[in-house]
């Protein structure tokens, strides 16, 4: 199995373009796939830079309806006519950000090969997908300034377009999310309703991004506590993009190596983390 963050916040590899945006590509057995794209052609060029050839992947799943996930699936399209882009019918909803438009091109939606879906799929033996995660135990407070539109008007967005993904692979089970926009803990809960275990890796943003010195005391309260939750676990976590380095930082002092930086470009060997 391999498995290499093609687009990421931060530099990993020289030649490799960071963006704010995650994307990740994986090779098991019977798939090369893409979780999200990134929010531009980045993934295409840092493909070609780390010789991964994007023509081969069968299966692209969309985390979640947002632009810095989405937006390298029409460049990725243009050399990869016949891969599934795979995503909840939700998704495809208007999103935003305050008065910022933040959800996906709508031209995607044109493609041929665009699959949409409408809660938990088991794909095969070794993918399966799983969205209804309606916990709120530790809950992202920067969800508080995005929506959805609903009936013509904007409402709290409920994340119902988030979908994570469950590899099965040598024995060990993946858990892949783009943003934890519901939360880890609130993820972990409905992954355990399925599985009746807990992952054991886990590659995911945290959605907890501000600068340093930004974030109020429920909210590194809230970093904290999650932070305390993971470290009880026997998982080991890759995170970055939206966790942002401060939240990172904080959840590093108390996760120690269970918690491990993502950046454009590097490989994951996890034989090495056995």
């Amino acid at each position: 199995m391999k498995i290499i963050t093609l687009v990421e916040n931060s530099f990993g590899h020289e030649g490799c373009i960071a963006e704010h945006g995650l994307s990740i590509y994986i090779e098991t057995e019977k798939h090369k796939l893409l979780l999200d794209t990134g929010q531009s052609d980045a993934v295409v060029k840092n493909a070609e830079v780390l010789g991964v050839d994007l023509s081969l992947v069968d299966t692209v799943i969309l985390s979640h309806g947002h632009y810095d996930h989405s937006g390298g699936i029409l460049p990725f399209s243009q050399i990869n006519h016949t891969a599934q882009i795979i995503m909840q019918k939700s998704a495809a909803e208007p999103h935003y950000n305050g008065e910022r438009y933040i959800g996906i091109d709508k031209d995607i939606l044109e493609l041929p090969n665009v699959r949409l879906i409408d809660g938990d799929v088991q794909l095969d033996d070794e993918l399966f997908l799983f969205s209804g995660i309606t916990g709120r135990r530790c809950y992202p407070q920067g969800n508080s300034k995005l929506s959805r539109m609903e009936s013509g008007e904007k409402v709290p967005d409920n994340f119902a377009h988030e979908q994570c993904l469950v590899i099965k692979q040598n024995g060990k089970h993946w858990l892949l999310s783009g943003c934890s926009h519901n939360g880890i803990l609130n993820i972990l809960d409905r992954y355990g309703e399925i599985f009746a275990n807990a992952p054991d890796y886990v590659i995911t943003g945290f959605h907890m991004m501000k600068k340093d010195g930004e974030h109020t005391e429920k909210e590194k309260a809230i970093i904290i506590q999650t932070a305390q939750e993971l470290a009880k676990m026997n998982t080991v976590f890759y995170s970055g993009h939206c966790t942002g380095i401060p939240a990172f930082d904080l959840m590093k002092e108390i996760m120690g190596d269970k918690l491990i930086a993502l950046h454009s470009g590097e490989e994951i060997c996890y034989e090495l983390r056995k």
